[in-house]
């Protein structure tokens, strides 16, 4: 994949990132036909990530309407949030903070409208940090999945506890129950996803398959379970949403009477879940053994007769039909997180490899 480059019309130019590798130039991505209309409809552009080689992908469009598709790397990409003009992003030992540099009227070689530069890391150490928010303070909170908790940076150790499943007997290394997703409410903390009850190393793949659940943490209740590996909660429009992602659904769920209704089928494994008025967007990713072994997902996938992919959907959820997408076909095959960027047609990041990121060098004009 490549970056669009034209002519700088900034105080900032972009570094130009290092030349893709043999194995990069592999991978093939394909739009559906109306996938920039939407997008210039939509007025925002897309942040997603892949963990499986260490991706960070900001999609928009240029001034002739053609898509750009900026990759930036960092090891493990996970869980990714938009807050203003500021991308947080889990990697594997850090959690990093990416800053928007650009001006109001500025433009990076005539076409980034935003330039996102690597601006602080707090190394926390390897916790398979998952999903991560900021809340209304300004707080990073996040999921520490291999400790079983939602967490929180310290200025001092590798994170600071907030909030344990009570059937989480000890905070321990161990990936008990898979602890994955998390849903903000009101700017605070509300809902988490985790794939089972167990309480013993690793014991959440044994009921991968429908022992999933989604937790009230303000209240330490289940609300709903019999989910098949549940990622990506999200309240919205007054709803809570999840990803049945082992039967391939996008789940709506009453708040009142926690009833499931599923929304939309998307052929893959579903992780990330974002919104945009009517629209939600995520990430679909291939079996890493050629099939998803033990999950309704496989049987859910022959009934229609069709192939998993590598792709990011966008549901209308009006109709519950996918109205757009991209799919990748090559090298890359899982996709992690999705945030939407809104009020930003093109954006870009500074790559912490490039040659020249010493000399692009900002001042703050406040003060």
């Amino acid at each position: 994949m490549s970056t669009s480059k034209a002519t700088d019309e900034a105080t900032a130019k972009p570094p130009e990132a290092p030349p893709a590798s043999p194995v990069e130039q592999q991978t093939n991505v394909s739009l559906s036909r109306g996938f920039i209309n939407w997008m210039e409809t939509a007025q925002c552009s897309l942040a997603f990530t892949s963990y499986q080689t260490g991706q960070l992908f900001l999609v928009g469009l240029t001034g002739d309407r053609k898509a750009s598709i900026h990759q930036t790397s960092f090891t493990r990409a996970m869980g990714v949030t938009v807050a203003g003009q500021r991308i947080i992003l889990a990697s594997d030992t850090a959690v990093w903070r990416l800053e928007n540099i650009l001006g109001p009227d500025q433009v990076a070689n005539a076409v980034y409208d935003r330039m996102y530069m690597p601006r602080a890391a707090s190394y926390t150490g390897d916790l398979d940090i998952h999903e991560l928010a900021v809340r209304e303070d300004g707080q990073i909170v996040f999921i520490n999945t291999k400790f079983s908790c939602l967490a929180t940076l310290s200025p001092t150790h590798s994170f600071r506890l907030l909030w344990k499943p009570s059937f989480i007997s000890k905070l321990v290394p161990e990936d008990r129950c898979h602890l994955n997703g998390l849903a903000m409410q009101n700017g605070r903390a509300r809902y988490v996803s985790a794939i089972s009850r167990s309480d013993s190393v690793g014991g959440w793949r044994d009921r991968r398959w429908e022992g999933g659940m989604i937790i009230d943490i303000t209240e330490d209740r289940v609300v709903v379970d019999d989910l098949s590996m549940p990622h990506s909660p999200r309240v919205h429009d007054g709803a809570l949403w999840v990803l049945d992602s082992g039967r391939g659904f996008l789940v709506r769920i009453d708040p009142g009477t926690q009833e499931k209704q599923n929304i939309a089928f998307c052929p893959g494994f579903l992780r990330g879940l974002s919104f945009h008025g009517r629209f939600a967007i995520v990430t679909t990713s291939l079996p890493r053994d050629g099939l998803f072994k033990d999950l309704p997902l496989q049987d859910n996938l022959q009934t229609r007769d069709a192939e998993p992919r590598c792709a990011l959907y966008i549901i209308d959820l009006h109709t519950g039909g996918i109205a757009e997408w991209i799919e990748l076909k090559g090298h890359i095959t899982e996709l992690f997180d999705i945030a939407v960027i809104p009020g930003c047609r093109c954006p870009s990041s500074v790559p912490l490899n490039s040659p020249n990121i010493a000399s692009l060098i900002t001042i703050d004009s406040e003060g």
